[in-house]
């Protein structure tokens, strides 16, 4: 292999590797957080649930400091739960109870 041919491939591999980067910065820029319906939670993959709950968790709830993976994890099982039952496809994720999740229940 040549010099030249090393050198394309490395440019190739940074070249994916930040395209990549930018896609989920993408997501991040387009994602509604706790504006998104049920019926388009329930169809995103892990990784777009979590960046959509925890933007919604950054922006609508105001935690402090940045939520931590386990009460991502929690929302999502708690909005996931909230979708499931609901009749209206419609409902926003922030309309699911974080109660216990997020502030401690009295």
């Amino acid at each position: 292999m040549t010099r030249r041919s090393r050198l394309l491939i490395a440019v190739a591999a940074v070249c994916t590797t930040v395209a990549l980067g930018a896609c989920d910065q993408a997501k991040e820029v387009v994602n509604k957080g706790g504006n998104t319906p049920c019926s388009e939670f329930t169809k995103q993959d892990d990784n777009t649930q979590h960046i959509t709950v925890r933007k919604y968790l950054e922006q609508d709830t105001k935690v402090t400091p940045t939520p931590n993976a386990d009460q991502v994890d929690a929302s999502i099982a708690a909005i996931t739960l909230m979708c499931q039952a609901q009749a209206n496809p419609d409902t926003p994720i922030r309309d699911a109870d974080l109660t216990g999740i997020l502030v401690p229940k009295k």
